[in-house]
């Protein structure tokens, strides 16, 4: 799913107080890995508004999840850290 959108989910990205939202996974990712280089860190919520849309994000499992909490802002919440370790000899 990843790779794919679906209308039930989207994927924010946090960076200099303000929000963009991606309908997929790898978009938010590129653009959260590039915030990541210059401020050393951010995130990708994963916003879930239906099973449907679980299901699409994470199977069986995350329709499971949903359930248990269906009015959660953030269905799934990831940390990118970036950090600049020079050169490895």
């Amino acid at each position: 799913m990843r790779g794919e959108a679906h209308p039930e989910v989207e994927y924010v990205v946090e960076a200099d107080r303000a929000e963009r939202a991606y309908p997929t996974f790898d978009e938010a990712l590129i653009y959260a890995f590039s915030v990541a280089m210059s401020a050393g860190q951010t995130r990708i919520d994963v916003l879930v508004y239906g099973e449907e849309g679980a299901e699409a994000f994470g199977g069986r499992e995350a329709v499971e999840d949903y359930h248990q909490n269906p009015e959660a802002s953030v269905f799934r919440r990831f940390e990118i850290e970036v950090r600049d370790l020079g050169q490895v000899p």
